[in-house]
């Protein structure tokens, strides 16, 4: 995959190998893959089935912005937020990280898709997002 930062998305597409941002970015978007049907229990907002197929996860990291986003990319940790209960899975991977200088929920809004599980990284969002993490089509 190519390296491409353009100032007018102000976002980094990359292998996961790489991470570059544009400066000030604060909001970040996991494209991920579900390789099979899984049912997941979410922390506190229960059991989930979440269908095979392609997943963003849209969250914010105001310090440390890269330690965040490999925090995620690890298979073991403690669980701590709702994306953890599906980045931990063997089913489960990040194929792509995006990042932005928009706040979370204007990123997340733009992105169009199923919603699996209502209050899925969203319990502190202010701007009526259902949820943060959208299940979509494809990656575009």
């Amino acid at each position: 995959m190519v390296n491409i930062l353009t100032e007018k998305t102000k976002w980094f597409v990359g292998n996961m190998n790489t991470l570059c941002r544009p400066v000030g970015a604060v909001t970040y978007q996991l494209w991920m893959i579900v390789e099979k049907n899984i049912n997941v229990t979410v922390g506190k907002l229960g059991s989930f089935g979440f269908p095979a197929g392609c997943y963003v996860y849209t969250g914010s990291a105001r310090r440390g912005l890269e330690s965040r986003i490999d925090r995620h990319r690890k298979k073991v940790k403690p669980l701590r937020w709702h994306i953890d209960y599906l980045t931990v899975l063997p089913e489960v991977s990040i194929i792509q990280v995006r990042t932005f200088c928009e706040p979370e929920c204007v990123v997340n809004q733009k992105v169009e898709g199923e919603i699996i599980c209502p209050g899925f990284g969203s319990g502190d969002c202010s701007s009526g997002c259902v949820s943060h993490l959208k299940r979509v089509n494809s990656f575009t």
